[in-house]
Parts: C-alpha cells; sequence; structure tokens
C-alpha cells in the first residue's frame, strides 16, 4: 500500500487552478486494471482529474491481467486492443498497467504524479485545434464542428459509468475495496471525417450516463477535438 500512500500525498496538486486551454480540454486515457497491483495510486490520481473542468478523465480496464487471480469486471479486450494500437503507433513493442495517455500523444505511467501533472501542463498548453460543440435531445447527441485541417480523422463515441467500488475478492489487490471513476463502458467510431467540411452529425446516446465525443487522427494519433456532456 506504500505506493498508494504517496500517491494520495500528492493530491493537493490537482487542486490547483486549472489552466484553461483555447480549444478544447485534455483528453486523458487511464489504462488500468483491478487485478494490478500497481494500479490504485493511478485509480486515484484519474479520480481526481476528473474533478477539472480541463479534462475529461476516461478510465478503460484491460483484460490481460485477469488470469493472475481476479477477473477485472470492467475489463473489456477492446481496450486492450486499443492500448495495443497506441503502442504501435508509437513504435513500442511492450504495453503495462497503470499507462495514461494524453490527446494521444503523451504516454507517461500513471502513478508518477509529477510526470502525469508535466504531461497534462504540456497539453493544456497545446489545447486543441478543433472546436467541437455538442447538444443533447432526449436519446440523441448532436454533434457539430466547423473544417479543420485536411486528414483523415475518426469520430468516436465514448459511454463511461461515472464512479463505482468494487471490493476485489482474489489477485494482487485481494481484501482491498476501490471506488473506481469514469469507467468506460463503451467506445466506437461513429463517423469517419476529412476535415475539409463543416461536420454534423446526430448519434444515440441512450440513458443517463455522460456522453464524450472525440475526434482523433486515424491510426491512433492526435485527438484534435473533445467534448464531454456529463
Amino acid at each position: 500500500m506504500r505506493p498508494f500512500l504517496i500517491a494520495l500525498s500528492f493530491i493537493g496538486l490537482f487542486a490547483t487552478a486549472p489552466v484553461q486551454a483555447q480549444n478544447g480540454p485534455v483528453v486523458v486515457e487511464l489504462y488500468t486494471s483491478q487485478g494490478c497491483s500497481a494500479c490504485p495510486p493511478a485509480d486515484a490520481m484519474l479520480r481526481e482529474l476528473a474533478k477539472r473542468d480541463d479534462v475529461i478523465a476516461l478510465a478503460l480496464h484491460v483484460d490481460y491481467w485477469d488470469y493472475i487471480g481476479w477477473k477485472d469486471v470492467f475489463a473489456n479486450p477492446a481496450f486492450s486492443e486499443r492500448q495495443h494500437a497506441y503502442a504501435e503507433a508509437a513504435h513500442v513493442a511492450t504495453v503495462y498497467t497503470p499507462q495514461m495517455v494524453f490527446n494521444g500523444q503523451d504516454h507517461v505511467v500513471g502513478s508518477r504524479t509529477m510526470q502525469v501533472m508535466d504531461r497534462l501542463q504540456t497539453q493544456l498548453e497545446k489545447g486543441l485545434p478543433v472546436k467541437l460543440s455538442m447538444t443533447r435531445q432526449e436519446s440523441r447527441v448532436l454533434i457539430t464542428a466547423p473544417p479543420g485541417a485536411p486528414g483523415d480523422y475518426v469520430v468516436q463515441l465514448v459511454r463511461y459509468t461515472p464512479q463505482q467500488a468494487v471490493a476485489i475478492g482474489r489477485g494482487e489487490n485481494a481484501g482491498n475495496e476501490f471506488v473506481y471513476t469514469n469507467i468506460v463502458t463503451s467506445w466506437s467510431v461513429i463517423h469517419r471525417w476529412d476535415g475539409q467540411a463543416a461536420l454534423a452529425l446526430d448519434a444515440p446516446a441512450v440513458g443517463p450516463d455522460p456522453v464524450v465525443v472525440i475526434i482523433q487522427k486515424a491510426g491512433h494519433g492526435r485527438i484534435v477535438a473533445a467534448a464531454e456532456l456529463r
């Protein structure tokens, strides 16, 4: 539990006044697992990041640690595949948990608080080049964006559960109960965009869970726009 206590000692860093990006928040993807003993500090940091208005914090639970005694109840093989695709795009041979990815670009060990804050600051200063807007109409969401730089982009719709506590029965974290934040339940590509024409989409968004829309360069490249409806 020592790393977890060390991480909590840095939580005050997340309470500082946020730096507003010119266009859009920073998307932080945490690749984590309930079966990973090194992950609770990163899970706690993501919970603090999720409180900020200039961050979209998303927890993607992977399944490749399920064999060591505890099957992560939130794990999705698609999230493991997404993490592997990031590694391939970055020409990295292996994946690991906990890992945080900032705006599809910067990768860092998710339990290293100072590095997490450094990457966050870097991405806040860069901002996002495309202004994305969303409005909800009953069980649908309307998505608009002005023309941007020409390119090959994927428009992705993400849903998440804001918070859930889980008692871990076996494995490396056996005997502990952790509260998990912004647990991604679905991540789907809903459109391909060339960036040259204005974007206007109408997508289903059934249920009360928050909705996130992310526009990203194809091939797991840079995130160029993001917005969230909580």
